[in-house]
C-alpha cells in the first residue's frame, strides 16, 4: 500500500473538520437545510427565495443577473424562473426594445409570497446570529467577505 503524500494543512488543525473549508461548509450545510424545510412552507425552494429577494430588490433583472446572484448557471436560473412564472409569482417580458435581456418583474403575488417566505428566512438568520456575540459579527462579515474575495481572483 502506498503512503499517502503529507500535506502540511494551511493552519494548525488535526482533523479535516478542523479546517476553515469545512467548517464553512458545515454552516454553509445547516444553512440551507433550514432554509429548505422553512421554504417549504411557503412553497419555494432556496433558488425561488433568493430570485424573488433580488427581484424585491432590483427590479427588471434579467436571467443573468439573477443567475449570478443566486450562484446557480443560467440554465438553473432559467429553470427556477419558469416555477416562478407557471406559479404567477413573476412576469417576464417575452420580448424586450432594447438588447437581449429580457427583464424580470414580481407580481403582487410574488410580492406577498416573498414577505411572507422572507420572516421564515429572517427568523432563521436571527437563530443563526444570536449565536454569535454582537461585538464580532461585523468582524465575522467582513472576514467572510474577505475569504470570498481572495478566492474569486
Amino acid at each position: 500500500m502506498e503512503d499517502r503524500a503529507h500535506v502540511p494543512p494551511p493552519h494548525p488543525a488535526g482533523h479535516i473538520t478542523e479546517h476553515v473549508g469545512y467548517r464553512v461548509k458545515r454552516a454553509s450545510a445547516a444553512l440551507r437545510g433550514a432554509m429548505d424545510k422553512a421554504l417549504r412552507e411557503h412553497d419555494l425552494t432556496v433558488p425561488q427565495y433568493s430570485c424573488l429577494e433580488l427581484l424585491d430588490e432590483r427590479p427588471g433583472l434579467s436571467n443573468a443577473d439573477l443567475a449570478r446572484g443566486t450562484f446557480v448557471t443560467r440554465q438553473s436560473a432559467n429553470v427556477v424562473l419558469r416555477g416562478l412564472r407557471d406559479a404567477g409569482l413573476i412576469d417576464r417580458a417575452d420580448v424586450t426594445d432594447h438588447g437581449r435581456a429580457l427583464p424580470v418583474h414580481l407580481t403582487p403575488a410574488g410580492r406577498r409570497r416573498l414577505h411572507a417566505a422572507r420572516t421564515a428566512v429572517y427568523a432563521i438568520e436571527e437563530r443563526m446570529i444570536e449565536a454569535v456575540p454582537r461585538r464580532r459579527l461585523a468582524a465575522l462579515l467582513a472576514d467572510l467577505d474577505t475569504m470570498a474575495d481572495a478566492l474569486a481572483e
